[in-house]
């Protein structure tokens, strides 16, 4: 899709050292010189992904809202993640926008007069940069691509880590962003199982779906050592579920399925002893609480999309890196034993509800 180019006559110009001069304080031009009486200027954002991506991208939703506090941030992403949205603080309203698997939606339902200044946090270009240029924002703030030319921002760097990456092309706009703000309020909703270790057999690819059975040979020696575990799915994800659930002889009430609503699934977390899944949604909303993780990573490594260096977090990797892809589970994958998760699990700290000293 393609339509008017952003006017970027006005914009901030690299400087000599790589960031762009002028800043927040600069693009915000369009804010102050309106006058009182002017609609509030309205920053779109897109990052039209899943539950892991979102979180991924709360540091740099929290720097824009602090760069541009008199706009109205918009964030077009999944309507599903509204409530998601919500709870990082950072955003005003969410625009239904999703494509399948991760691609770029073909349109944005965008009414009234164009962004003040639009935000590409979704890929590199140029499908996405020209879904936004389409809107004719008066600043457009995104990577560089040979496709896009008339965008001067900065170089993507793939070997990035997702948080990373989109607080450093925030600060070559200019705009202080910091990846360790990353962490969410306490759920208003108390957990339905609270101690407990929640088990999350799903992702989204074949690739990155450790095997149920290994799972359940985890649940099995948890509840041998007095220990409850609970386990989660999204909507989708009803048969392993079932059947991690049947091969552990879990009672029907620590059983999650069928995606619960996100402030059922965010107590749930949040109370929860600790967390073992795959690189998925969930591993992000249990470092957004703060809550001990083990998280099983293949194909994709840790570097790029890993929790925070902390020693409540336990990243297994054994490489090599495969197809993010792939049809079936990623022999790195395969490489982590469920000895390997109990291991894990017996060097976490010792977790601390909230209220007690130390708690986050």
């Amino acid at each position: 899709m393609t339509g008017p180019r952003p006017d970027h006559r006005t914009a901030p110009r690299p400087g000599p050292d790589g960031p762009a001069t002028g800043g927040p304080d600069a693009l915000r031009r369009t804010e102050t010189a309106t006058g009182g009486t002017a609609p509030r200027p309205r920053l779109l954002v897109l990052r039209a992904l899943g539950l892991g991506d979102l979180l991924a991208g709360v540091p740099a939703l929290r720097a824009l809202r602090r760069g541009f506090p008199g706009h109205e941030l918009v964030l077009a992403a999944p309507a599903g993640l509204a409530p998601v949205a919500g709870a990082t603080g950072a955003v005003d309203r969410v625009l239904p926008a999703s494509a399948p698997g991760r691609a770029v939606p073909r349109s944005l339902d965008w009414t009234g007069p164009p962004p003040d200044v639009a935000v590409d946090l979704h890929g590199n270009g140029p499908p996405s940069h020209r879904l936004l240029s389409g809107l004719a924002p008066a600043r457009l703030l995104a990577f560089a691509h040979p496709g896009t030319p008339e965008i001067e921002g900065p170089t993507w760097c793939a070997e990035e880590h997702e948080r990373d990456r989109w607080c450093r092309l925030l600060r070559w706009y200019g705009v202080d962003a910091d990846p360790t703000d990353l962490l969410l309020p306490p759920p208003d909703t108390a957990s339905p199982a609270p101690g407990a270790v929640l088990l999350h057999p799903g992702a989204g690819a074949p690739a990155r779906r450790w095997p149920v059975e290994r799972y359940a040979a985890v649940a099995t020696a948890l509840r041998a050592r007095g220990l409850r575990v609970v386990v989660t799915g999204g909507a989708d994800e009803g048969d392993p579920v079932a059947r991690l659930a049947e091969r552990a002889r879990l009672p029907d009430t620590d059983v999650f399925g069928g995606g619960p609503p996100f402030d059922r699934l965010s107590a749930l977390v949040a109370g929860a002893r600790a967390v073992v899944s795959g690189d998925t949604g969930i591993a992000h909303l249990a470092v957004a609480h703060a809550v001990p993780t083990v998280t099983l990573f293949g194909p994709v490594p840790p570097r790029r999309w890993g929790p925070p260096a902390h020693p409540r977090h336990i990243a297994l990797w054994y490489g090599p890196e495969g197809d993010p892809h792939g049809r079936r589970p990623d022999p790195a994958l395969l490489r982590i034993t469920p000895d390997d998760v109990l291991d894990a699990l017996g060097r976490l700290p010792a977790a601390r509800r909230p209220g007690e000293e130390g708690a986050p």
